[in-house]
């Protein structure tokens, strides 16, 4: 039986759907929530509900959610806590209760869709691709196996997530993301599709990004760098995209502490390193962390870091050495490399 097939033949018992969303959401998951959704519509399930959790301030992804008219909202737990038989509960995008999401680990789920590394994935449905480039890449293949009919809003959100999450079908793409590409291209609106490609930046983030840039170590091939302390969390992958552009660069990783945690994002294009298994093992100990081969990101509580003094700046430079030497560690670089 196809997966569509068996995905349908579930929804159809269900009178409720809710979709959960990692934290703060991307255009991958988002759009994948979403063609979810169309998909139980189509089944018949009139109730259908999409949470999110953290924050939706990555530039691009609020205009994904602004200018594809999206219906979010905020996540609380007694959502999925306290349901009945008939109501599914759905992940997309990601996979194992409490990890990159606030869902109670002890929270049964229905339905996982995802193509991120995991393991011991627990419900009734479960399609795990990590050979796949995108989730979006698998909901597309719904939509044309059950032949479900496709507007120019979902086929927008779809390819934009395909691309997005592929860096423009340059990183983890399979023959899959070009098929799933042609099937939504004559349907998607070209003009919106520019939109969301091209959101304005705020200053804030222009001011993070060159933060990375002056505070950037470079040992080899490898690149580390902090913001400090931000407010703009999304500028981290954003900062990160661009330093692993930099000449002799192969792999970079940057993070900075975003309220009450560090955050880390990090990219690599070097065959040698798996960047998601350098970060799970380097900080999996105090924190999260992990991804993709070329792909990663992690969060660490400030937790006893906050101990050591009041002063932010004190505190900026204990966790840059801190962060840092793991992380070279983790790489197996040394101060002389």
């Amino acid at each position: 039986m196809r997966p569509a097939t068996e995905l349908e033949n579930l929804l159809g018992e269900a009178e409720s759907l809710t979709i959960v969303c990692h934290n703060n959401p991307d255009p991958d998951c988002l759009a994948s929530a979403l063609a979810l959704g169309r998909i139980a519509a189509a089944v018949g399930i009139d109730e259908r509900r999409i949470l999110y959790s953290g924050e939706i301030s990555h530039q691009q992804n609020r205009s994904f959610v602004n200018l594809l008219e999206m219906d979010l909202r905020e996540f609380d737990p007694a959502d999925v806590t306290d349901r009945e038989s008939s109501e599914l509960l759905a992940f997309v995008d990601h996979s194992i209760p409490g990890s990159n999401n606030r869902v109670p680990e002890d929270v049964s789920v229905d339905i996982v869709i995802d193509h991120h590394p995991a393991e011991d994935i627990s419900a009734r449905f479960v399609d795990h691709r990590v050979e796949i480039g995108a989730t979006a890449t698998i909901l597309t293949e719904y939509l044309r196996d059950l032949e479900i009919e496709l507007d120019d809003r979902l086929a927008t959100a779809l390819l934009f997530a395909i691309r997005r999450e592929t860096l423009g079908f340059l990183r983890g793409v399979t023959p899959d993301e070009y098929g799933a590409a042609g099937f939504l291209t004559g349907t998607a609106d070209s003009d919106l599709l520019r939109q969301l490609s091209s959101p304005s930046v705020s200053g804030a983030t222009v001011d993070a990004i060159a933060d990375a840039i002056e505070n950037r170590t470079v040992r080899g091939s490898v690149l580390i760098s902090h913001v400090g302390r931000t407010g703009e969390r999304d500028a981290l992958p954003q900062a990160a995209d661009y330093l692993a552009t930099l000449e002799g660069v192969e792999t970079a990783i940057v993070f900075g502490i975003v309220e009450d945690t560090i955050q880390l994002s990090a990219r690599s294009t070097d065959s040698r390193v798996n960047i998601g298994d350098v970060l799970s093992e380097s900080l999996g100990d105090v924190g999260s962390a992990g991804g993709h081969r070329e792909m990663a990101g992690g969060e660490v509580p400030l937790g006893i870091f906050a101990d050591y003094t009041s002063d932010d700046a004190v505190l900026v430079d204990i966790v840059e050495q801190v962060i840092s030497a793991r992380l070279f560690a983790g790489l197996n670089l040394s101060e002389e490399s």
